[in-house]
């Protein structure tokens, strides 16, 4: 019988931590994105972009002003995707309940007040929506933080906001009697061109959770 025979099979196990464990840190680490949502309400970034004028054919010359366009951005649905990238599935669901039931019941931390009045308001459907979006979008994460998976979870997440969001809103303008213009200017403003700054500022703080996550499970 040979040395190596004799000596026995040592089973090397490597560890990771694959997600946030439940702890003092991982609790401070939620209320903070939760307080995170609060702050992107009430910020509004200002986006020059190009455009197609509104009287393009309308056979009045044109200046090159006319096809500069200025959009306001509140980022508040990317804020939603980098928490669901950070926190995991479990964590963001709480952190974005904290921030919603706050808003009902504690403090008015929505864009518009607060209050169990809020369920009246067009765009509360956007909000609601960030329970089933962080559900899926965390859902499809845990397979990988690979470029295709997180285009394709921010993609099913931020169409998961605005679709709920236009159906509520449309609940809402039907209860209240809207007419046509409003409910089709109010969803162009709300999830026009929003939708592709939305898709394109969530793929960036998602690729900065990824990193962020590497750091902060060294010393949690």
């Amino acid at each position: 019988m040979t040395e190596e025979a004799v000596q026995p099979k040592v089973k090397t196990v490597h560890t990771s931590r694959s997600g946030l464990k439940f702890s003092i840190s991982s609790i401070i680490l939620i209320i903070f994105c939760s307080f995170l949502l609060v702050v992107s309400t009430f910020i509004q970034l200002n986006i020059t972009h190009l455009g197609l004028p509104a009287k393009l054919f309308s056979g009045n010359s044109l200046k090159i002003q006319d096809y500069i366009h200025n959009f306001n951005l509140i980022p508040q649905v990317p804020a939603v995707m980098f928490i669901t990238a950070l926190l995991g599935r479990k964590f963001g669901l709480t952190s974005v309940l904290i921030y919603i039931l706050t808003g009902l019941f504690i403090m008015p931390v929505f864009a518009l007040g607060g209050g169990l009045g809020y369920f009246g308001e067009y765009g509360f459907g956007y909000i609601l929506a960030y329970i089933p979006a962080v559900f899926l979008t965390g859902t499809m994460l845990k397979n990988g933080f690979t470029y295709k998976n997180i285009l394709k979870a921010i993609l099913v997440g931020i169409l998961t906001i605005h679709i709920f969001g236009i159906i509520y809103m449309l609940i809402i303008a039907g209860i209240k009697h809207e007419g046509f213009m409003f409910t089709t200017g109010w969803i162009v403003a709300q999830s026009g061109i929003k939708i592709i700054y939305d898709f394109i500022f969530s793929f960036l703080l998602v690729l900065v959770a990824k990193y962020a996550r590497l750091i902060l499970w060294l010393y949690m």
